[in-house]
């Protein structure tokens, strides 16, 4: 699997979405939380917004994002967990042409050892719709501060071995 890594670091044009009913962006600590920590490891962020939770809201934005040429990766922070307004899995799920399943299987794993079996209402998940990469992330700080240091981190790094997400994801215009 070495052919999916290189010695050299390739920064990753990331988007970042907030779904939420209740912050607008100036309260916004996980988006923010993600942009911060992106930029540091050298990425660039091409767009950040915040919306309402509302799956065909969502779609209609995330939808944007894969059809640009420039969007490799987007995550999202809110909206999937069990209320009647967290609707990030129902609305994300019909784009993917192909799920990460394994994201949201070792995201529950690691917050296994952070909040026990409540980790089990985190419907977290991962995956691929036209080149771009899509990972959903709880809304909390802490949730977002876990995908990001324990697994997008070096998943988004070409250097990571064996393998990580880099080679997979569309060629911006640019290059």
């Amino acid at each position: 699997m070495g052919h999916c890594t290189t010695s050299q670091f390739i920064p990753l044009n990331i988007a970042v979405l907030t779904l939420s009913d209740s912050r607008d962006l100036s309260q916004d600590t996980s988006g923010q939380f993600l942009e911060d920590n992106l930029i540091e490891a050298g990425h660039k962020l091409v767009d950040r917004k915040l919306i309402k939770d509302d799956k065909y809201a969502i779609r209609s934005q995330l939808s944007q994002w894969i059809a640009s040429s420039e969007v490799q990766v987007v995550i999202t922070t809110g909206g999937t967990g069990f209320t009647e307004r967290d609707n990030t899995p129902e609305a994300v799920k019909p784009l993917f042409d192909r799920e990460i399943e394994g994201f949201g299987e070792l995201f529950r794993h690691i917050t296994f050892t952070e909040l026990g079996t409540s980790t089990v209402q985190s419907r977290a998940l991962g995956g691929f719709a036209n080149q771009t990469a899509i990972f959903c992330l709880p809304g909390s700080t802490g949730a977002c501060r876990t995908g990001w240091t324990k697994i997008l981190k070096e998943q988004l790094d070409a250097r990571h071995r064996p393998c990580n997400f880099v080679m997979h994801v569309k060629k911006p215009v640019s290059e």
